[in-house]
């Protein structure tokens, strides 16, 4: 038998990591996660699809890992779409239940950086173009991968971003330190960032964090019709274009990779470890009020 240890808070708060004993069984093939569907050869739409939360875990990584090595490769994709299969979330945080050693046993990827910043540095390397369409709550990995998109598209009334974790008392892992001041500037990054509040699609909008927040009813005609649009062009001129503004707006490697180590060593910190555990007593990870207002809820963890 071996211990596992788990990146969710341990009892009564402490630093002390949370041991569960199990019993060595074969592992059951992962439930498909991460949805792909060939529109065209040419326009690829993935959908996220892990009810009731879209929740992001060390199985899910695999399963995107095989989709953006298709992206790098496939000589006829030009365009791809991110969507979501789940009412109200787009893409939530990281599973904070999930065993710390499932997560930090999983080897590098080709960059050299951890899986996790790997697959979104290459997403937005990859020689097509990446569109967000988010419609419910795109928090923490979400918001992160959404950042690694090429362009990102909101629903006015039902998209919410936001990088929660300082207010849990954890430092976000997958580069958005790196993405948003490029984005929005250094002081509404900080905002973001250190406010750790929800971002409603039109502020979104506004400061620079989604291309566009649409009326809820336009968002999926305007998408298609941009997709379908890009990938009609040729890919060559599609490819080069996107690698000059690559070259011009992307983060270096060097600023990305110490995100996702320091990420896993604050969540085991003592008032990482404290505010964690009562989110979960009051419903973190479960449907209801705290998954809804995560931005709301963690603002009040030290009052």
């Amino acid at each position: 038998m071996k211990a596992k240890t788990r990146i969710g808070p341990t009892s009564g708060g402490t630093a002390r990591r949370n041991l569960t004993t199990q019993t060595a069984v074969a592992s059951p093939t992962p439930t498909k996660r991460i949805l792909l569907t060939r529109r065209s050869p040419a326009y690829w739409r993935v959908t996220f699809n892990h009810p009731p939360l879209n929740i992001f875990g060390p199985e899910t990584i695999p399963q995107l890992n095989e989709i953006i090595t298709a992206l790098e490769t496939d000589e006829h994709v030009k365009a791809v779409v991110f969507d979501s299969a789940v009412q109200g979330f787009f893409l939530t945080h990281y599973d904070f239940l999930a065993k710390l050693e499932d997560t930090t046993s999983l080897p590098p990827g080709p960059t050299g950086l951890q899986p996790l910043p790997d697959m979104l540095v290459r997403l937005s390397r990859a020689p097509v173009v990446s569109i967000a369409s988010i419609r419910g709550r795109a928090t923490g990995v979400g918001s992160e991968l959404a950042l690694a998109c090429d362009m990102r598209f909101a629903s006015r009334e039902k998209a919410i971003l936001s990088q929660f974790e300082v207010g849990a008392g954890v430092v976000p892992g997958g580069g958005p330190m790196a993405r948003l001041p490029r984005l929005m500037g250094r002081g509404r990054a900080l905002e973001v960032l250190l406010g750790a509040d929800d971002i409603p699609g039109d502020l979104a909008e506004l400061y620079g964090y989604v291309n566009r927040s649409l009326p809820d009813s336009d968002l999926d005609g305007f998408v298609e019709s941009l997709a379908t649009r890009i990938a009609s062009f040729d890919k060559r001129a599609i490819s080069e274009t996107k690698g000059f503004v690559d070259v011009a707006s992307l983060p270096p490697d060097f600023e990305i990779a110490p995100e996702w180590d320091v990420c896993l060593a604050s969540i085991m910190r003592p008032a990482a470890q404290k505010r964690i555990k009562k989110l979960m007593v009051q419903g973190f990870h479960k449907p209801g009020d705290v998954e809804d207002r995560l931005g709301y809820h963690v603002g009040q963890l030290g009052r």
